[in-house]
């Protein structure tokens, strides 16, 4: 795969849709330093690039009821590469993991996982990340404060 070569004008494109997708081309162009037309045409070639993969919403996880963050480390019996795309599935379908990695270290995985209250969560963890393919121990790691979140400040 061979990655884009990107210009500080890219990079500011991406630093403000980061924060703001909803933004206009209009003042996009502006807080870049470009006129209209080549940040529209910058904006379509990052898409096409493969650059700018989608557009969201960001969800205050409060008002949906799924302010409770847990980090879990999980061990797996197998390591190989059908017991991990088994594994990979699996969680694929719990639709309270938010986030899952696989860590080179002293675990195999790491998943976040978003519920209502530890209830929840217990409930989450006994019914559906217990029962994943392969998984021989898991720790929780409860999170007391989110300090800083994906979107808000990019490093590009």
């Amino acid at each position: 795969m061979n990655r884009v070569k990107l210009d500080t004008f890219d990079h500011a494109i991406l630093r403000n849709l980061a924060v703001n997708g909803r933004m206009s081309v209009t003042e996009l162009a502006d807080r870049i330093g470009l006129t209209k037309s080549p940040t529209q045409a910058r904006l379509k070639r990052l898409e096409e690039q493969g650059v700018i993969i989608g557009y969201r919403a960001q969800i205050d996880p409060h008002q949906i009821d799924a302010a409770h963050i847990a980090f879990v480390e999980i061990k797996l019996s197998d390591t190989r590469e059908a017991a991990l795309r088994a594994f990979n599935d699996a969680v694929r379908k719990v639709p309270e993991i938010e986030e899952c990695h696989l860590i080179a270290g002293a675990f195999d995985y790491l998943l976040k996982v978003r519920s209502s209250d530890i209830a929840s969560y217990r409930r989450v963890l006994a019914e559906h990340i217990s029962g994943l393919p392969h998984i021989t121990s898991t720790s929780t790691h409860v999170v007391m404060e989110a300090v800083k979140e994906t979107g808000e400040a990019p490093l590009f």
